[in-house]
Parts: structure tokens; C-alpha cells; sequence
């Protein structure tokens, strides 16, 4: 007799036909369900390899993405240049356009914020501009946009308003504590979009950044390979703005990076070739692999061999903010050993403005003392004055040349720091360096030049011999 399982028995016909039935569908939930599985094993090895190919590609230094660079200037209202100098788009323009193009997250490295009249206590009709950016900005938590905003820590001072209402937004809001960490600030200025598309340059999350202070700075659109190599560097900001952060020593392996001096990103900007990277500062919040700032920009002018023309609002051989002030002549000496050693032509183009340091007037005029009809060496020092009205003027912390870049026949420098000790020592910031030599066709290097040149031999531009065109409006006095 064949027994069933629990009886004996047979199953009954009937039973016998539910239990073919049960068993057709299980064997199908089980076929079906291998596929899944399948499908998702495979979608997971394709999207692996596709990340490995993507890394395997960084690693050789090399980039795929068709890359486009955009310098960015603000010019300060009542400003103008003759001679059909073709304008850059505006700061305002691009930072609208970046915000227009974001769907996913936006993250901002930042000074300070005051990007409203009622930051400044000022009445200004021109700060309509900043005041719109931060109402962009207010709204794209309500489009499921991910904003984050890492700032140096604000003084007691510090107006708090835009700060506060972009939490109140549903944006991320960390306090970099810069003091504590390295005795410096956070003065990196920098834009991410999507991972995609980045700003980065002179000008703050200030009204003022982009109606009454000159600023000069870079805008790089579809460029996942520099975006997210930038993003590493904010990722570094972010994890300092933990309360009670620490910077650790060595930063993990995911902040590390292979492009730098020595190992450039190969790319197309614009559809011509380039080898590019970023450096920081200071050297405390560099991880492995990434060049610090001073060392880039030393580089560059060793790297020179015809010329070197620099434009950045403070030039100081020395400490600015740091008790006791110290002597610090590292970039001071490289330009003297360029022109000496090289014979290589240097142009320093310098802010002329109420705040100026008066100790920063001696060591620019012996800079230029190098020059002299009997050794024929070449280094030429002017000053940049920013024009004011009467009620231009009384407008604070407005109406200077807050440009910090370097051009040479070979390369292209555009940082977030003032030339002095404190910004490399202690200080956050930020370069883009851009090479490319050997192209036929206008390059980014090419239309800084062009920047320069235009400031340079402008109206607002005097000698730094010429103290009777300059003198009582440099410095405090």
C-alpha cells in the first residue's frame, strides 16, 4: 500500500488538482523571483564596473566629460572700460543660472553671509541682486533640492538673518569652527551643482560681491571630474562643522585625491586640451594627493619663463592677522628669484583702498625698486582704485578690487586667497589652476589675460611710484 503522509491515503482527486495548482504558482513566484534577483545582480556588476571604469579613468588622470569654463566678473556699479573691452558675464548672471540648473543638491562653501540691505543696515537700491539670489536659494528645499552651506564661524558681530532663514528653509546649515581648528577662517568661496557644475573665485555671499566690489572668479559647467574632486574638499569642510570636530591626521582615504601639481586632470575646456587641479589650504585640511595652496602657487611661477602678472587685492611679505606679526617672504622671494635668476617679467596689480595696510606700501615700492635701467630687470607694481561716489563710499567694505589671481604664459591661477601668510598658514581656501600651453585656440589662460591687460592700462590703474595720484585714498591714515 502506498501511504500518504499523514494517513496512508492518496490524495482525492480534487486535492490532487489545488495541490498541482499550488505548486504551478510557487514554481512561477520562484522563477519569477530568480529574475529579479538576476536582473539586479547584473545591474549591480554593470553599475561596479562602470564605477571602476570611471575610477580607473581618474586614477590615469584623464576625463571624459565635455567640459566648458566660464571666467565670471563683477563689476562695481559706475565703472567702465573704454577701448570695446568685451564684458564677462556677471557673478549675478551666473549664480542665477546655477540655481536655475539645479535639481538635486546644491552645496556652498562661504565666508559670511549678508546678502540682504537689512544685513548691511544700508538702504542700497543695487542690493536687489543679492537679495534675489537668497530668495532662489529660500526655495529650493520646497523643489526637494538638497542645499548645504558650510561657513566659517560668524564673530559676535556677524549678521545672522540669512543663515537663519535658509535653515528655516529645510537647508543644511554647518558652522565651521576654523579658530579652533587652525587659528584661521573659512574664506573658501565656492559653488556644487548636482556633482556637475561648479563656481568658484573671489566673490562672498555678499550683495556688495556683486554690485560694488570687483571680483573675478570661474564657472565650469557639465564636468563631473572636477566637480567632484571639488567636492571632496567641501566633504573635508562638512565633517569639521560637527560640534567638537577634530581634523584628523591622516584624513581618510575618501578625501584623498590623485590630481594635483604632479598629476593633473586631463580634460577639454572649451574643446581644447588642459591639465587641471585644485589645491587648498590650509596644509592641515589637505588630504593625501592634494597640493596646498602655497605649493601651487609657487609652481606656477617657477613654471614661468617669460612672464608673471598677478592681480589680488593684499600683497603682504608677511602676517596680517597673527599677534605677534611675522616676516613670511615666501611668494615675495619667488618672484625676486623669477626676475633674477630668469629674467621673467613680473606685473603686480594691486587694491588701492580705505582699508589697505599702510605697511604693505613699503615692500610693494622695493618689489619695484628691482627694476633699474643698468640690470634692465623687469617688475612694474600699480595699484587698482575702484571709483566712488560720495554715497559710493559710504558704503562699507565696498568699492575694491577683491581679485586674487595669477596669469602666465603657461598657466592660469584663480584662488579664494589674499597674498599674505595668514591665508596659506592657517587660513581655508581654495585654487583652480589651469594649463594650456602648446593650444592655437583661445584659452581660458588666454582670456585672462585679456582681464589683465584691460585692468592694467585702465584709468583706474596708478604707478605705485605715483603717490600724489594714490596716497590719501590707500590705507587708513
Amino acid at each position: 500500500m502506498e501511504p500518504d503522509i499523514a494517513h496512508g491515503k492518496l490524495p482525492a482527486p480534487h486535492q490532487r488538482s489545488r495541490s498541482s495548482t499550488f505548486t504551478a504558482v510557487l514554481l512561477t513566484l520562484f522563477l519569477l523571483t530568480f529574475l529579479l534577483l538576476l536582473h539586479l545582480r547584473l545591474s549591480s556588476v554593470l553599475f561596479s564596473n562602470a564605477g571602476a571604469t570611471a575610477e580607473a579613468n581618474a586614477a590615469a588622470g584623464s576625463c571624459g566629460d565635455t567640459c566648458r569654463i566660464v571666467l565670471v566678473e563683477s563689476i562695481p556699479e559706475g565703472m567702465a572700460f573704454g577701448n570695446g573691452s568685451m564684458p564677462n558675464p556677471s557673478t549675478f548672471s551666473v549664480w542665477m543660472k546655477l540655481l536655475g540648473m539645479t535639481t538635486r543638491r546644491l552645496d556652498i562653501a562661504s565666508f559670511y553671509w549678508t546678502m540682504t540691505n537689512k544685513d548691511t543696515q544700508t538702504q542700497e537700491p543695487s542690493a536687489d541682486q543679492g537679495e534675489r539670489v537668497l530668495q532662489e536659494l529660500l526655495q529650493l528645499p520646497q523643489r526637494g533640492i538638497a542645499v548645504r552651506i558650510a561657513v566659517s564661524r560668524p564673530s559676535a558681530k556677524s549678521p545672522l538673518s540669512d543663515l537663519r532663514a535658509l535653515e528655516e528653509s529645510g537647508a543644511a546649515v554647518r558652522v565651521v569652527d576654523m579658530p579652533r581648528l587652525t587659528g584661521g577662517v573659512l574664506h573658501t568661496k565656492f559653488w556644487l551643482v548636482d556633482g556637475t557644475h561648479l563656481y568658484l573665485g573671489s566673490a562672498n555671499m555678499d550683495w556688495r560681491s556683486l554690485t560694488q566690489v570687483k571680483e573675478l572668479g570661474a564657472a565650469v559647467y557639465n564636468c563631473s571630474c572636477l566637480a567632484g574632486d571639488l567636492g571632496k574638499i567641501f566633504e573635508a569642510y562638512w565633517a569639521l562643522g560637527v560640534p567638537g570636530a577634530s581634523i584628523p591626521v591622516p584624513w581618510p582615504a575618501n578625501y584623498s585625491t590623485t590630481f594635483n601639481a604632479e598629476t593633473p586632470l586631463e580634460l577639454k575646456l572649451n574643446g581644447t586640451d588642459a591639465a587641471v587641479y585644485f589645491s587648498s589650504s590650509p596644509p592641515a585640511l589637505c588630504a593625501v594627493g592634494r597640493t596646498q595652496d602655497l605649493g601651487a602657487l609657487l609652481d606656477v611661477i617657477d613654471a614661468a619663463e617669460d612672464f608673471v602678472d598677478v592681480a589680488v587685492m593684499s600683497y603682504l611679505p608677511t602676517t596680517e592677522f597673527s599677534h605677534p606679526a611675522r616676516f613670511w617672504p615666501a611668494i615675495d622671494n619667488r618672484l625676486r628669484q623669477a626676475v633674477f635668476e630668469r629674467r621673467v617679467k613680473v606685473r603686480l596689480l594691486v587694491a588701492c583702498w580705505h582699508h589697505s595696510r599702510a605697511t604693505m606700501f613699503p615692500f610693494l615700492k622695493s618689489l619695484a625698486a628691482i627694476a633699474d635701467n643698468r640690470t634692465r630687470y623687469s617688475v612694474e607694481v600699480r595699484l587698482f582704485l575702484v571709483p566712488a561716489t560720495a554715497a559710493q563710499a559710504q558704503l562699507p567694505y565696498a568699492r575694491v578690487n577683491h581679485n586674487k589671481y595669477m596669469v602666465t604664459e603657461k598657466a592660469a591661477y584663480i584662488g579664494t586667497s589674499n597674498w599674505s601668510g595668514d591665508y596659506f598658514i592657517q587660513t581655508a581656501g581654495v585654487a583652480l589652476v589651469v594649463n594650456q600651453t602648446g593650444s592655437r585656440t583661445s584659452t581660458v589662460r588666454d582670456q585672462l589675460q585679456v582681464i589683465f591687460d584691460r585692468d592694467w592700462s585702465s584709468q583706474y590703474s596708478a604707478d605705485i611710484g605715483d603717490t600724489e595720484r594714490w596716497q590719501s585714498r590707500c590705507g587708513s591714515h
